[in-house]
């Protein structure tokens, strides 16, 4: 559920190492309305592979494949953690004549499409039927490959809206970020799982029921497919950008010292011992929040919850989520800002039993009717209590990135930081996902199995073609949450004098001019 709020703290290093924009002139967006609106429709198609794939694992879950098969399929969100490993590639790398981010920005969008055209002509059968199963191998590599492309254009945008809009609008990119792609993962994931669902469809837009939503993936892919192409095409042949002055064998040159001297700064920052610290402290923090985090929703869907009504729950709060930031703003412009990423802490471990709670009584909570008005609002109290820490404590981490990174190279300090807490959410919820299985104890329910426990695929067979069924015993969702909350408060312990002790730290010990 928050994937794109992790995703918005990512790569905003060119208008750190530009600095505040307010500080030269005021902002004016007269004259800077196209390129704005630009911007804004460029992050909005990058959220749509985003939104889907959010909204692929929820279709998957009741359609028979293993929480193992899951995590497998979690690995799609990590090209947007790891972008920085192929950033100073696309950044210094360009044919001058076409344009520095245009280079890029063209192929990997029309690249996007045909991926998207051709995904739509088989991923019915990759989903599965009732009597296959769903092609997982090709569900993952497809969406591991449309992301890896969504997050190559990212890198391209954040440096063409540099230079795209005037030096006093630079700082409205970040709003066309964030605003770009809630609106794309909103189409991806809300809109589509709504339209995709015939209980939905039926229920709020048909008078007559259908056995079928109002779209399917195929016909989603195909119709963003189109988008993308049709969008490009008027792209690269009208909007235009500001070319270099340099030739293209001058560029080549330039680019490899620019990439090379890229990644000398980022394995200078490494070597620092306060950022040695901080990146372990970022990679194991969220180890304590990864079975609600990651397992819960899908929990909730293998109980009965309709995955729509799920996926409706991010619309009323994205006023909330705009708001809040700016509402937490005071709590984190001092010394100290990570004092509330630590009242947070505790509140947000809270959520994993919570949560296994209400995974446990919703069957009896639903009935036979779906999901009452008062189950809703139960679920929508929770959803709001975990994304109130959840922004607690995203708010408090990227004030402190902002307050200990080395102005002189800030930007690829920040994203350094952005990336090994991005990072840190992924393998902690892959981990988790992979472990249900591991947890879980099942039996066969055919009376001459009694010693199969369906713990291979090879027994689960086996025990359906003896006419039983493996019934869970002990799900290991339960186990998980009280192994995650017992782990968190234990990190805690260390985590907290840790984090008071970076907090203490001169702004010299985070400057790598000092620590040469």
């Amino acid at each position: 559920m928050s994937l794109t709020k992790r995703k918005r703290s990512l790569d905003k290093e060119e208008l750190l190492e530009n600095g505040d924009p307010s500080n030269n002139s005021q902002s004016n967006i007269k004259g800077d309305e196209l390129n704005i609106s630009v911007l804004l429709f460029l992050y909005t198609l990058q959220g749509i592979p985003l939104g889907l794939a959010g909204a692929i694992p929820m279709l998957l879950q009741n359609r028979g494949i293993t929480y193992t098969q899951q995590a497998e399929f979690s690995f799609v969100n990590w090209p947007f953690s790891v972008k920085l490993l192929w950033a100073p590639i696309v950044d210094a790398m360009f044919w001058p004549e076409f344009g520095r981010r245009k280079t890029w920005l063209v192929p990997v969008q029309y690249l996007i499409g045909i991926f998207m055209i051709i995904m739509s002509s088989s991923v019915t059968s990759w989903l599965g039927s009732e009597s296959e199963p769903p092609s997982m191998m090709i569900l993952t590599m497809s969406f591991l490959m449309l992301n890896f492309l969504a997050a190559t254009q990212d890198i391209a945008v954040d440096g063409w809206a540099l230079t795209m809009l005037k030096r006093c609008n630079v700082g409205h990119a970040s709003t066309c970020n964030t605003v770009g792609q809630t609106a794309g993962f909103f189409l991806g994931y809300v809109l589509f799982l709504a339209l995709e669902s015939p209980y939905f469809c039926n229920k709020y837009l048909r008078t007559v029921p259908e056995d079928t939503g109002l779209v399917t993936l195929s016909s989603f892919l195909l119709f963003w497919g189109w988008v993308f192409i049709v969008t490009t095409t008027i792209i690269a042949i009208f909007k235009h950008e500001a070319n270099d002055t340099v030739s293209s064998n001058e560029s080549q040159v330039k680019g490899m010292k620019d990439i090379v001297n890229a990644y000398k700064q980022l394995y200078t920052i490494v070597k620092l011992p306060a950022v040695r610290t901080l990146a372990l402290v970022l990679f194991t923090a969220k180890l304590g929040f990864s079975a609600s985090d990651a397992v819960s929703g899908l929990k909730l869907v293998e109980a009965g919850v309709p995955r729509e009504d799920l996926a409706l729950l991010a619309v009323p709060l994205v006023p909330v989520q705009i708001i809040m930031p700016v509402i937490l703003a005071k709590h984190t412009t001092g010394p100290a800002p990570l004092s509330l990423w630590l009242r947070a802490y505790p509140l947000r471990l809270l959520v994993g039993p919570l949560s296994a709670a209400l995974v446990a009584l919703t069957p009896t909570l639903l009935g036979d009717s779906g999901p009452s008005y008062f189950y809703l609002c139960i679920l929508m109290a929770l959803y709001v209590f975990h994304q109130t820490c959840l922004y607690c404590m995203f708010v408090a981490v990227m004030a402190f990135f902002a307050k200990v990174s080395d102005p002189a190279v800030g930007g690829t300090y920040m994203t350094l930081l952005n990336t090994v807490s991005n990072l840190g959410t992924n393998w902690p919820n892959t981990l988790a996902l992979w472990a249900i299985d591991h947890l879980t104890y099942k039996t066969c329910s055919a009376p001459e199995l009694t010693d199969n426990t369906c713990a291979t695929q090879q027994e689960t067979d086996v025990c359906k073609n003896n006419g039983g069924t493996c019934n869970i015993q002990i799900d290991g969702f339960y186990i998980e949450v009280v192994l995650c909350l017992v782990a968190g408060f234990l990190w805690l312990q260390w985590g907290k004098k840790t984090i008071k002790r970076l907090q203490r730290l001169p702004a010299s010990a985070w400057q790598i001019g000092r620590n040469r």
